[in-house]
């Protein structure tokens, strides 16, 4: 058993998942052996609510609190409803400032919008988004606008990560949070929301303290939460791969994704030593 209980959380795209969307070498059994050890294991990611649930049942575990969409939903679980989740929080904004601008710069992207209940709006369909459920609809980019929405998301693919990093920096677009996922599109969230602001909330509602929290992640977006445990006496792992923007917020470097990282990572910190 470990001899401190830690929260641990756990980013997907790059982290737990390989980019065919299967499992990471070892991250199975490493997190099995780390909630057996008594430590909280939870998920903070990008993706919406509806791409998480999956993974979380891979993994086989049922956290209390999951942060989604870049930390502008915490779902919390509620064994009474059918889905077992429901949403504890969402941070909303109007994106159509924002959208003015990217249109302006990027006439020809796909854009897509979550709204606060964690349905979608898109403008063209796009495989990966996984827009085939009852709650998703296709629209044109001016009907997006004037709406509150937990975040914007947008993919050219003409464009590279380091195309969006460079627009990002031309358009100021600092009254938003951004982040460059690993697949080059471009996940814009409320002003001051990331994944740390909502694992701060966890947190909090678990009681645990500071200096126990484990963060692994390998992205842009990931650098908040990274920053953030950090400076709580925590431990933050980039995974091998990582962007070195990335890699210079942690605390610690872990293995590349395809060579098990988040199983090196909870190694490290002694999950499953005897």
């Amino acid at each position: 058993m470990s001899a401190v209980q830690r929260l641990i959380a756990l980013d997907l795209d790059g982290t737990v998942l390989l980019e065919d969307e299967t499992f990471s070498p070892g991250v199975v059994d490493a997190v099995a052996a780390a909630e057996h050890d008594g430590n909280i294991v939870t998920i903070a990611t990008g993706r919406g609510w509806d791409a998480t649930a999956r993974i979380l049942h891979g993994l086989g575990i049922r956290p209390d609190y999951v942060v989604c969409s870049n930390g502008a939903a915490i779902m919390s679980r509620n064994d009474a409803v059918e889905t077992g989740y429901e949403r504890h929080a969402t941070e909303t904004f109007d994106p159509s400032e924002v959208l003015e601008l990217l249109e302006k710069e990027l006439p020809d992207a796909t854009y897509l919008v979550e709204l606060p209940d964690g349905s979608r709006l898109y403008t063209s369909f796009v495989d990966d988004w996984d827009l085939r459920d009852e709650d998703t609809r296709r629209v044109t980019l001016t009907e997006m606008r004037g709406r509150e929405v937990a975040r914007v998301v947008v993919v050219s693919a003409d464009h590279t990560e380091e195309d969006f990093v460079r627009m990002v920096e031309e358009m100021g677009l600092n009254q938003v949070s951004y982040a460059v996922g690993w697949t080059a599109w471009l996940d814009i969230a409320p002003a001051g929301v990331n994944k740390s602001t909502a694992l701060e909330q966890v947190r909090e509602l678990l009681g645990m303290p500071r200096e126990s929290v484990v963060v692994i992640g390998d992205g842009r977006n990931d650098i908040g939460m990274f920053e953030w445990a950090a400076a709580g006496g925590g431990r933050a792992f980039a995974m091998g791969q990582a962007p070195d923007e990335v890699s210079q917020a942690a605390t610690d470097i872990t293995d590349d994704v395809e060579d098990g990282g988040v199983a090196a990572a909870l190694e490290a910190i002694g999950v499953g030593a005897a």
